[in-house]
């Protein structure tokens, strides 16, 4: 079948921007839609007039004029959610939250797409409404629940598209598509207008061509909603270090299945990232496969029959068998199990917290291997258990993950794809270095733009005695330069461990005196500060470039008896001049 190139957000603002209406271009990828034929990817399409009655009207809107498609066990209005069952059908009024809002910023939806039936599988086969295939290799999987919207951006047919990730749904049809899966924070997009699974795990994720469309839309559909119990308030990302530290299991702790290649692609990938500058630290991954296997061998499969249970009791037609079994299956379980489950939830959450002290991201592969459909066919349950190896503890231990493309699969036109995974709300700066990753660009995460710069010119300074105020705080190194001429720097005396004292003298025109500057939160700026003795005080320094940043200033009480030693430029060559027996 024929693929297009992506569909991204800069690709539709600029045919916008050269002068191009909305129509012809919607008129122009519907007939990509149409030139693929059956390709199992789309349970619902309008006709192409009442997709062009739909069409925003408002151009200046941040998503105006871009095409997304919708997993359909998402409710859009008018048009039917079938969960990927056709007995289970009905046609919904209103459109869930998440549609809503990207509606509301002038994308517009192109229909509705196949997955796993009830979202239920990692394998993309599982459906009346037939196999959609990955876009390399038609003998391959694409990848469930979420494949048809996978497909649908991997082909060039949308720009984005909403899926639904429980056990990795948002992350291994993207691996196997060449694509950006975007699983947020539970709670940080709304299910309210969702088919559920397990509704206390179950998010909303996002296909896009890269990590910074999936980011970009992320921030216009994510928000709090009353409606959805399960929403949570977003809370501000920690700062990371300029120097990441990517986490990633002992080697005897890596599970591939005997896919050896698969392997190998791994080992390329942390290569590759610490190439890019990350510090990798082998971790012990235990917690996290425990949790992973706690997903479909504890009560959490009851949750999905609390969903649909009842209707699938009632064996109505098109109900896929391998569906059938896993969600009947729940009536084994009883209560005391899920308490000891969630027990044990708690204490691999505790164990895992050991891994987080010494990493800021985890870097994995999304799959283990990557099956053909006449493979999973023949062994449906096995097969699909293998896939979730690397997903399924995620949403039980209140992770985030981004899945990206890591490379080709030797020999093939296949792709192998990584996953990025933080703690809770850190969604963008890890899509941020997942984006970097892809792009074989430097890993640095993003400094948020509610920080506060500081500027330091003595004892915080890297390698020297206080710089650990610094780093205990997150804080990130956002460059070396000069203030302005008009500073004098002082070795003041009596002062544990020696500090210098930056002073301000208008009129003087000197070397100007060599800073960091740190980015830290406002959070931690307060407790910074707050640590900082007399005679020292933060004011505003002047950079050598004419901005100007907060930074140590001396009161001037303190300079009795202290050296000027301005014209050595900064306090590392005057400590290094100490050292030598030249100064001091």
């Amino acid at each position: 079948m024929t693929n297009h190139p992506h569909l991204t957000l800069s690709s539709i603002r600029e045919a916008l921007a050269s002068g191009q209406s909305l129509e012809p271009l919607v008129r122009s990828w519907w007939d990509r839609i149409e030139e693929r034929g059956d390709d199992a990817v789309w349970i619902f399409r309008p006709s192409l007039d009442e997709l062009l009655a739909s069409l925003p009207a408002d151009p200046t809107l941040p998503l105006y004029g871009v095409p997304f498609a919708v997993k359909d066990n998402i409710d859009v209005a008018g048009w039917p959610t079938t969960a990927g069952c056709p007995a289970f059908s009905f046609t919904p009024a209103q459109d869930a939250t998440v549609v809503a809002r990207l509606r509301a910023a002038g994308a517009f939806p192109v229909g509705k797409t196949n997955l796993d039936q009830f979202a239920t599988g990692l394998v993309g086969t599982r459906s009346p409404f037939g196999i959609p295939r990955c876009v390399f290799d038609d003998e391959f999987i694409s990848g469930g629940s979420s494949s048809g919207s996978a497909v649908a951006v991997a082909a060039g047919l949308v720009v984005f598209a909403l899926g639904t990730d429980t056990a990795g749904s948002g992350r291994i049809p993207a691996a196997f598509n060449g694509i950006t899966g975007l699983k947020p924070t539970r709670g940080r997009l709304s299910t309210t207008g969702v088919v559920p699974a397990c509704r206390s795990l179950d998010c909303v994720s996002l296909f896009a061509a890269d990590a910074a469309d999936a980011a970009f839309l992320l921030g216009v559909a994510e928000g709090r909603d009353a409606a959805d119990p399960y929403s949570r308030k977003a809370s501000p990302p920690a700062q990371w270090p300029a120097a990441l530290r990517v986490g990633v299991p002992r080697p005897d702790q890596r599970e591939f299945f005997g896919d050896s290649v698969s392997a190998a692609l791994y080992d390329e990938s942390i290569a590759l990232a610490a190439s890019l500058g990350a510090t990798i630290v082998e971790i012990d991954f235990a917690p996290f496969s425990k949790a992973a296997q706690l997903l479909y061998s504890g009560p959490w499969v009851a949750e999905r029959a609390v969903a649909v249970g009842d209707f699938i009791a009632t064996r109505p037609a098109g109900l896929d068998p391998t569906v059938a079994i896993i969600i009947q299956g729940a009536g084994k379980w009883r209560a005391r199990d899920a308490f000891t489950s969630a027990y044990e939830l708690e204490a691999l959450r505790r164990e895992s917290e050991a891994a987080w002290q010494l990493v800021d991201v985890l870097l994995l592969p999304t799959a283990p291997s990557h099956y053909r459909v006449a493979d999973v066919l023949a062994d449906p349950l096995g097969l699909n258990s293998r896939l979730g190896t690397w997903t399924n503890f995620v949403n039980l231990l209140d992770l985030c993950a981004i899945a990206v493309p890591a490379g080709p699969v030797p020999g093939t036109p296949r792709s192998f794809g990584v996953t990025f995974m933080a703690q809770a709300w850190q969604d963008a700066p890890l899509a941020a270095v997942a984006g970097q990753f892809a792009a074989r660009q430097p890993l640095s995460p993003p400094v948020p733009a509610e920080s506060i710069a500081v500027a330091v010119a003595g004892a915080h300074l890297s390698g020297q005695p206080l710089h650990h105020q610094l780093v205990s705080r997150g804080a990130r190194l956002l460059q070396e330069t000069r203030t302005a001429p008009g500073y004098r720097l002082f070795s003041l005396p009596n002062t544990t461990p020696s500090k210098p004292g930056l002073v301000r003298t208008p009129g003087f025109s000197g070397p100007g005196i060599q800073v960091e500057v740190y980015a830290l939160s406002p959070a931690a700026f307060g407790t910074f500060v707050a640590e900082i003795p007399a005679p020292m005080g933060i004011g505003t320094v002047e950079l050598a470039d004419g901005t100007s940043v907060k930074g140590f200033l001396c009161e001037t009480f303190s300079l009795e008896g202290a050296e000027d030693i301005t014209a050595f430029g900064g306090w590392r060559a005057w400590r290094a001049a100490v050292l030598a027996g030249k100064a001091g």
